[in-house]
Parts: structure tokens; C-alpha cells; sequence
């Protein structure tokens, strides 16, 4: 390849690796939060976090009320933490299992209380995901 293809094809690579770079640690979207949901939250809080459509009859919190019950904020951290086991609080492992392991993944950076915070893609889904079920304020 010549010198002057080279110059004209370097604005071309960089417009694609910005591209994919971009595509990579983009927030995920409810949608993809919403699937993983449903493959593993559902029993206990019910297909798209509706309590009446869970299998089970435990006392599962009513996901599309977190933000209700945090003075109308959305805790991410305190969710994430949820989810994946270190925030367990009152809620213990026989209650609801720990999901760390399942939400490995590539690392995007998440807004969590001002400060950007590299996150697994599925935990981020999830957080993402629950944050849209809550009522405009």
C-alpha cells in the first residue's frame, strides 16, 4: 500500500475504533436488563417485576417501588450491591441467592453516586433495567 492510501485510510480506522469502542461501554439498555430479569429474577418477583405474574409465594419486594422507598432516588449502588451478594442487609442467601458469578462480564463505566464506576454489562443491565420500572417522580 502506498503512503497517500495509508493517509487516507487512518481517519477511516480511527472513525472505526471509536465506533466500537463506543459500542462496547455503552450503557446497556432496559431491554437488555429486562432479559436477563426475566431469565433469573422472575420466579420470586414475577416476569417483568409484575409481583402477580411470580411462581413463588415469598414476601419477594416490589421492584417497581425502589426508588418509592428510597425518597423517591434510585439507589444504584445499594442495588447492585443487592444483586450481586455484597449488600445483603437483611435479606440472606436462603432468601435470595447471590448472583455474581452469572453477572461477569466485560467492565462499562456506570455513574454511581457521581463517580464513574467500572461494572460488569449484566449487572449494569439489571440496574439499568429496574431503574426504568420506577414511576416518574
Amino acid at each position: 500500500m502506498n503512503r497517500r492510501a495509508t493517509l487516507l485510510a487512518l481517519p477511516v480506522l480511527a472513525a472505526l475504533a471509536v465506533a466500537c469502542t463506543e459500542a462496547v461501554i455503552s450503557m446497556p439498555t432496559p431491554e437488555e436488563g429486562q432479559a436477563i430479569f426475566n431469565r433469573n429474577c422472575a420466579i420470586c418477583h414475577g416476569t417483568n417485576a409484575e409481583i402477580a405474574n411470580r411462581e413463588t409465594t415469598g414476601k419477594a419486594p416490589d421492584l417497581r417501588r425502589i426508588s418509592a422507598r428510597h425518597g423517591g432516588d434510585f439507589p444504584r449502588a445499594k442495588v447492585m450491591s443487592q444483586i450481586d451478594g455484597y449488600g445483603r442487609g437483611k435479606v440472606g442467601a436462603d432468601l435470595m441467592p447471590e448472583f455474581g458469578t452469572l453477572l461477569e462480564g466485560d467492565l462499562i463505566p456506570v455513574e454511581v453516586d457521581g463517580t464513574l464506576t467500572p461494572t460488569p454489562r449484566p449487572l449494569a443491565a439489571l440496574m439499568t433495567y429496574l431503574e426504568s420500572l420506577q414511576p416518574e417522580a
